[in-house]
């Protein structure tokens, strides 16, 4: 069931709502969560598409919030609000409601937002594209205990991850993140068969892809060792290899479906690896909405990594400038230096 709002109030729309579930037999109403959904005109399809099918698993109340852009003067100085209302077979499992924000309001899109919001329940704020760089200081994600991002979709991916480590605040995500789920689960796994030490590691992927950037961040920070970062034609990560003290071990994808894990002295098997929809996404990151310690770790990791290690880094993305990264490419030869001339005397003495 549809019902169109023009020129409507947050107060017209609650209305509506009740009127809607009342029309379709449901008046309780069962939902868990709010999903408040940013995003233009052109994504607002594909978005409230996964929003519905990740609602089979989590009924809540979606709200799309789409600020339209005025064309004429006449426009801006005009504000209006319209809503399009969608319950039953059109919503999934919850309620859906579409904002249209026009003018002055789109500028206050809280205040519109907050009297829809669903009473003593969690707050999801998801941007498919065009995300603020710090989601929780954005008036919308103000309002939510977790802000989803896509750092994926962003023209410069490597620099965005950059900006969200500085402006990380506990509740943040990204579906970059969500992507290497199954990566990560993986290779922990593989090494629990064995009992080895890991020495280096590479890891194989498109160029600009953030997921291969956030698993090398994540293989950094977990296991204190260098990561090399290849490149490859894709799709999105193709490889990770582990060099450890009792032989390689290989999570080889090559065609973004089956991948195969080879382990020293082990057959190679084959492990169902696929590139996952949006809606597998979204319905993961609603299943906890408590902080993701292990994302802020290997994003504080990275950044660090990226602007210390500029060889590492796509060539039409540089590090800051040239005299910063010299200088830190200095430092630890200066310590090893210091830390070398300190034993000198010991050695001596030691040999006399």
């Amino acid at each position: 069931m549809k019902i169109d709002l023009t020129d409507t109030t947050a107060g017209e729309i609650n209305k509506a709502l009740v009127q809607g579930r009342r029309a379709i037999g449901t008046p309780a109403v069962g939902m868990v969560l709010t999903l408040v959904i940013v995003t233009d005109e052109e994504n607002a399809y594909d978005a409230l598409r996964a929003a519905n099918e990740a609602s089979r698993e989590h009924p809540s109340r979606t709200l799309v919030v789409i600020k339209r852009v005025s064309r004429t003067p006449r426009d801006r100085t005009t504000s209006r609000l319209d809503a399009e209302v969608r319950v039953g077979a059109d919503a999934g499992t919850g309620e859906t409601v579409v904002l249209r924000l026009y003018g002055e309001v789109a500028d206050h899109a809280d205040s519109v937002v907050l009297p829809l919001l669903l009473p003593d329940a969690p707050v999801v704020v998801w941007w498919p594209v065009n995300a603020p760089l710090e989601p929780a200081k954005d008036p919308l994600g103000a309002l939510a205990q977790r802000r989803v991002t896509d750092t994926y979709a962003a023209e410069q991916p490597v620099r965005e991850l950059s900006a969200r480590a500085e402006a990380y605040t506990p509740g943040d995500t990204d579906l970059s993140w969500t992507r290497i789920t199954p990566w990560r689960s993986m290779l922990a796994a593989a090494l629990d068969q064995v009992i080895c030490e890991v020495k280096a590691v590479e890891v194989e992927g498109e160029e600009f892809n953030p997921s291969c950037e956030l698993l090398a961040m994540w293989l950094a920070d977990r296991l204190d060792v260098p990561v090399k970062r290849s490149l490859s034609s894709g799709p999105g990560l193709t490889a990770v290899r582990m060099d450890t003290d009792c032989g390689p071990i290989v999570l080889d994808r090559a065609d973004g479906s089956l991948a195969t894990l080879s382990i020293e002295g082990q057959p190679a098997r084959a492990v169902a690896l696929k590139r996952r929809e949006t809606a597998e996404l979204i319905a993961e990151e609603l299943r906890r909405l408590d902080p993701d310690d292990t994302y802020a770790s290997a994003l504080r990791y990275g950044v660090q990594r990226l602007n210390s290690v500029p060889e590492q880094l796509p060539a039409a993305e540089p590090a800051a400038g040239p005299e910063p990264v010299a200088e830190a490419a200095k430092a630890p030869a200066k310590k090893a230096a210091a830390k070398t001339a300190k034993k000198a005397p010991a050695r001596k003495a030691a040999a006399k």
